[in-house]
């Protein structure tokens, strides 16, 4: 019976140490085989914290089920944006038939200036639409029309995983602690605790960073006379969600239909998107995110350019949730539960109070 029970307590140990590493053998082989995948379930792990959050504030406000108030966001979403193309779909379409009809002109002005310079000759011979295509831009126009679709797909398949997990979370919270063994489960779920709150203070951050962004720029391109400012916007507060880039994104339509009201407002336009995104860049968000998630800057750069260049746009985007949850994951699993343990500390077994 001793044996018994010595060999019971015996397997604790292994069974937990087998449990780690088929998880970390299973995530590393994801990560060397598509690692794009784990991008597209993280974002839709996202959309899933944003649709539960706001489904959850709008049921206690409400004083209906949890379901309930998830529906009531989404259709909520859902009709605020086609109010906002009912309303204003008109007024782009006519400012941007009113902009293609003044390119021509404006190239061709252009174009005689550069004409002006020796180096302007050789430029405008090279640039031509059939040297471009001999240098491979046909190939570039398709692989353009592939990554578009496949972005839209991916769109699709994040808004889908985030809607299941917003209405029934519990299911694939209990399916990924089951993975591990029962002595480690508790510690995994206040580790996916501690995790999912880390995302929810992030997006509530952003989300606040990008609210402020909106509304700067609406009113810096309604005081400098610009049409279509509460449309140009909201655009620019959505695109914040993507760093660095997002902003040169968001000012290109402005600039745009600002050439058209002349160069005078072009140069307004462009002031107003330096100075919010300056005051985004160093205040706003750097605030927001250190009072509720405590990212250092530093981190977040860094990550954000490891990102950037390993995939592209969208890991540009999932970068700082990424810096988010990596910095909980690293404190409560390896810091917290390794490095700051004493040497007598032991797991407890699951008949002593560790397991579910």
């Amino acid at each position: 019976m001793n044996d018994a029970g010595g060999h019971l307590e015996s397997a604790y140990p292994l069974r937990r140490t087998a449990s780690l590493l088929v998880v970390a053998a299973a995530l590393a082989l994801i990560l060397i085989y598509a690692p794009d995948v784990l991008l597209v379930i993280f974002a839709g792990l996202l959309f899933g914290v944003f649709f539960g959050s706001g489904g959850e504030w709008l049921a206690r406000q409400m004083g209906v089920g949890r379901r309930w108030g998830i529906a009531l966001f989404i259709l909520l979403i859902v009709l605020a944006f086609a109010g906002a193309g009912f309303f204003f779909a008109p007024a782009v379409a006519e400012q941007f038939d009113r902009l293609a009809r003044e390119i021509p002109s404006a190239l061709a002005s252009l174009r005689s200036r550069v004409e002006q310079y020796a180096w302007g000759e050789e430029f405008l011979r090279r640039a031509t639409p059939g040297a471009l295509m001999r240098a491979g831009g046909g190939g570039t126009a398709a692989t353009a029309v592939t990554t578009t679709l496949g972005a839209l797909g991916n769109f699709i398949i994040m808004l889908f995983i985030g809607l299941y997990v917003a209405l029934d979370p519990m299911t694939y919270r209990h399916g990924l602690v089951s993975l591990f063994a029962p002595s480690l489960r508790s510690s995994v779920e206040d580790t996916l605790h501690q995790a999912t709150e880390s995302l929810k203070n992030w997006l509530s951050a952003q989300l606040m960073a990008m609210a402020v962004v909106g509304v700067l720029t609406w009113l810096g391109l309604w005081l400098v006379g610009m049409p279509l400012a509460p449309v140009l916007g909201l655009l620019a507060a959505l695109l914040t969600f993507i760093p660095n880039i997002g902003p040169i994104i968001a000012a290109v339509p402005a600039v745009l239909l600002a050439f058209a009201q002349g160069p005078t407002t072009a140069l307004l336009v462009v002031g107003v998107y330096l100075v919010v995104q300056t005051l985004e860049s160093y205040a706003i968000t750097p605030l927001l995110q250190q009072e509720r998630v405590s990212l250092p800057p530093a981190l977040t750069i860094s990550v954000q350019l490891f990102m950037g260049v390993l995939f592209g746009i969208l890991g540009l985007a999932l970068a700082t949730p990424l810096a988010a949850l990596g910095l909980t994951l690293v404190q409560k699993t390896y810091v917290e539960r390794y490095l700051e343990r004493s040497p007598g500390d032991r797991e407890l077994a699951p008949s002593e109070g560790g397991g579910h």
